[in-house]
């Protein structure tokens, strides 16, 4: 396909756009199923492929592999990769900071254009990206939309952002100077994205660090290395310059832990589990021999999220709201419903409702647009499958509690609610990042609210009710960084809700939003006395 063209000026005309949301496909209708059919036919003669690292525009394949599997058939191999390992990454950094030298030099509408050519590239092979997230980490049709859609979001985002920070001034004019701000790169950054939404997150934080005018060393997840590198292949064709983004996938122990240490790493943009993202803070906080500045760390590391259910809600749309936070992608989002807290006085109709509810999901292959499909590996399989057993002894099961076998051998675990679960039990209190919903009764507002607060996380919480004056309690007193009302907690839109969270859920980095490119940028004060 041609590439999109965009010159600084096209850029600036095209920032003078309002932003909106790219919309999502409707794939009831005949056309849109059809192009999704075919894609997802063109992808599957595509797996199986090998793609190389690529450091400083050089490409590069090593004796070890990467091998990205498809949950649902575990056996089918979805992209052949090469791991990096310590011995490259001293390549990657050089080659990172030698492209910074003159990257940081393009003017901010270039590095801007460079952006929505990609969103251009991105939004004519919609269906295309689509078919790559369903065959390598499981997404059904309409989730891979939104994770493509939220990509394109981004990139749009960031690119008008870009061009904003670039014309803001000083709010004040001393007399007889001249006073200017600018925001400047900090040089070179190690870009770590999660697999559960591997091209949103995974370019977002890519593109609001290069369009800043870093460069970066891309690692992507070894459960979703393919989308990485199809992207990196989209940035290439949109006019990237060498050494701007190096595509590195690799072990974190190995490779991961060796960038975020680097002496000449200035910042580490992650999202992920809070055990590796404590574990990046830490190392980043240690000033390394040859380092002169603070290393900055931009983290979002999960969550433990609720929704409140009052009595005086609407309990079938509470309920489907809860539905579609806990069982989107198989409850693997750290956004997730992971917890619904219910009024004493609906408790039991609320579980009825939510039994048959969540007994009408489907569960199967996502390239067949199933519900609910597999979870991303053996290791999350098993994992999650350990805390249902738990689970049952700390609550009443109703519904799901076991594995799907299917003849492929996918990581199938049928969506699972546990009611009778007391606040401080492990499955009300730990991240399980599956498809397992503990249900909590509350026997009045405060104390469904301290409930909510007792967690060590803070990412995303929602409430139910007609009460104004609860609403209003819970947007001072519910202690997270997303909150929602009468609507499910999950389903961030970028522009309308800047996404991070409080305590150990991250440094509330507010993806989407209109700080966070200050997180990739240093602010320089200018003054000039005038003659």
């Amino acid at each position: 396909m041609a590439t999109v063209n965009l010159s600084p000026l096209d850029a600036y005309t095209v920032s003078l756009t309002p932003f909106v949301n790219e919309p999502f496909v409707d794939f009831s209708t005949a056309g849109n199923k059809r192009r999704m059919d075919e894609a997802l036919r063109f992808v599957q003669t595509e797996l199986g492929r090998e793609y190389d690292l690529v450091i400083g525009g050089k490409h590069l394949r090593t004796q070890a592999k990467i091998v990205s599997a498809n949950p649902a058939r575990p056996a089918q191999a979805v992209g052949i990769h090469q791991r990096a390992g310590a011995e490259h990454v001293e390549g990657a950094v050089a080659a990172a900071q030698a492209a910074f030298l003159s990257w940081k030099r393009v003017p901010v509408a270039e590095r801007a254009g460079l952006l929505f050519r990609a969103a251009a590239l991105i939004r004519e092979r919609k269906f295309e990206f689509c078919a790559w997230l369903t065959y390598e980490v499981g997404k059904n049709w309409g989730e891979a939309d939104a994770d493509v859609g939220e990509t394109i979001d981004f990139l749009e985002f960031y690119g008008r952002e870009a061009l904003r920070l670039d014309g803001v001034t000083t709010p004040i004019q001393l007399p007889g100077e001249r006073n200017r701000l600018r925001y400047l790169p900090l040089g070179v950054g190690a870009v770590i994205p999660p697999w559960n939404f591997p091209f949103a997150i995974m370019a977002g934080m890519t593109a609001a660090a290069i369009v800043c005018g870093n460069t970066v060393i891309l690692k992507p997840s070894v459960d979703a290395p393919t989308i990485a590198a199809r992207f990196m292949s989209l940035l290439e064709e949109a006019g990237l310059p060498d050494g701007v983004v190096n595509l590195c996938p690799g072990e974190g122990p190995e490779f991961g832990s060796a960038v975020v240490a680097h002496p000449q790493v200035r910042f580490v943009a992650f999202t992920g589990s809070k055990a590796v993202g404590l574990e990046i803070h830490e190392s980043a906080a240690r000033t390394q021999p040859g380092q002169n500045f603070i290393k900055r760390t931009i983290l979002e590391m999960g969550g433990k999220d609720s929704i409140l259910v009052e009595a005086d809600c609407d309990i079938n749309v509470a309920v489907e709201g809860v539905v579609a936070s806990a069982f989107g992608f198989n409850g693997q989002k750290c956004s997730a419903c992971s917890r619904v807290i219910v009024d004493a006085a609906i408790y039991d109709s609320f579980c009825d409702r939510l039994r048959e509810r969540v007994a009408s999901i489907k569960t199967g292959d996502p390239v067949e647009n199933f519900y609910t499909g597999p979870v991303i590996s053996e290791k999350a399989y098993r994992k999650v499958l350990g805390y249902i057993e738990i689970g049952k002894g700390e609550g009443r099961l109703l519904n799901g509690g076991h594995a799907i076998e299917t003849a492929e051998k996918g990581f199938y675990i049928a969506p699972t609610v546990i009611a009778d679960v007391a606040p401080t039990a492990r499955i009300a209190q730990e991240e399980i990042f599956g498809p397992v919903l503990a249900v909590i009764r509350s026997r009045s507002f405060d104390e469904a609210l301290a409930i909510a607060n007792n967690t060590e996380y803070g990412l995303t919480g929602a409430v139910y009710s007609r009460s104004p004056e609860k609403l209003e309690r819970a947007s001072e007193e519910f202690h997270v960084g997303n909150l929602y009302f009468n609507r499910k907690c999950t389903g961030a839109m970028v522009g309308a809700h800047p996404f991070g969270g409080f305590n150990m859920s991250g440094t509330d980095s507010k993806a989407g939003g209109p700080d966070y490119l200050l997180l990739f940028t240093q602010a320089k004060s200018i003054a000039e006395k005038l003659a």
